[in-house]
């Protein structure tokens, strides 16, 4: 078995349920990732609940989440990821950015707490594996996948990944920004060759320079990466709530237009890299 990539939220900063978003999807950051049947989730905003009734609907029980970050629209799903609540199910989850601030366990259930949320972590009762590292490590998921990691720019610190098996490659970029001018060479050295990129393009150039510090990029950064490192196709992501679906709609095509390799992530849409 290959690798296969599905969106469940491909949104950044807050959810945007509205007529308007239906199209390209207004739930926030969740990718999952297929590697040789396993499964790897990367980041758990709120597209990580309908991904959680889904797994319970297939059986699978065990799998992989990634956090590039813990902003809450990466996390704010978590606490409704049906699956965690079941003493059948296991999880690993790792993050790169935590390892001298608490830890991903303590950040995922500090959102659980009272007067925030009626529950804590602790009625969840999959077993969950919690591991942090350092962004840059690498480490092998199971047999056969192997993650690659880098340090994202971004407030807080994130963290990029690239998940290899059977020769392909997906790459999750998000959130981070550019320095005009001056390619990230920590991106580039990871995406070199991908297969895939999925890459915070939150603004467009025009937007860029009012939003500079605020830890985003742009489609157009993405291309120029992307045709830079060899990259076979992008995933354009993580779009801003103010860009609905006639904002998008104009995106997709002037992105083809820039680039034939260029894509914007609807909600449900599958990429099969075998």
């Amino acid at each position: 078995m290959g690798l296969t990539v599905k969106f469940w939220g491909v949104r950044g900063s807050i959810a945007v349920p509205a007529p308007n978003y239906m199209i390209y999807g207004g739930n926030t950051s969740c990718v999952e990732v297929r590697a040789n049947g396993k499964l790897i989730i990367l980041d758990a905003g709120t597209g990580i609940r309908s991904l959680g009734t889904a797994l319970l609907k297939e059986g699978i029980s065990q799998g992989n989440i990634l956090f590039s970050h813990t902003h809450w629209d990466h996390i704010n799903g978590f606490p409704f990821f049906g699956p965690a609540y079941s003493g059948d199910h296991a999880f690993r989850i790792f993050a790169g950015h935590l390892t001298n601030k608490g830890g991903i366990k303590g950040a995922l259930s500090g959102q659980m707490t009272q007067p925030v949320f009626p529950v804590p972590i602790e009625i969840m009762h999959a077993r969950m594996q919690f591991q942090d590292f350092e962004a840059g490590e690498q480490f092998q998921l199971e047999d056969g996948v192997v993650v690659k990691t880098t340090l994202l720019n971004h407030p807080n610190g994130a963290t990029g990944y690239r998940i290899e098996h059977g020769g392909r490659s997906v790459c999750y970029l998000t959130d981070t920004e550019h320095i005009q001018g001056r390619p990230d060479e920590n991106i580039l050295r990871l995406i070199d060759g991908a297969d895939l990129v999925i890459y915070d393009c939150t603004y467009t150039d025009e937007e860029f320079p009012k939003k500079i510090s605020w830890g985003h990029s742009t489609w157009q950064e993405g291309v120029r990466l992307c045709r830079r490192a060899n990259v076979k196709k992008l995933a354009i992501f993580h779009h801003d709530p103010e860009h609905d679906d006639t904002f998008m709609a104009k995106i997709n095509k002037e992105a083809q237009e820039s680039w034939l390799g260029a894509i914007v992530a609807r909600e449900g849409m599958t990429i099969d890299l075998t």
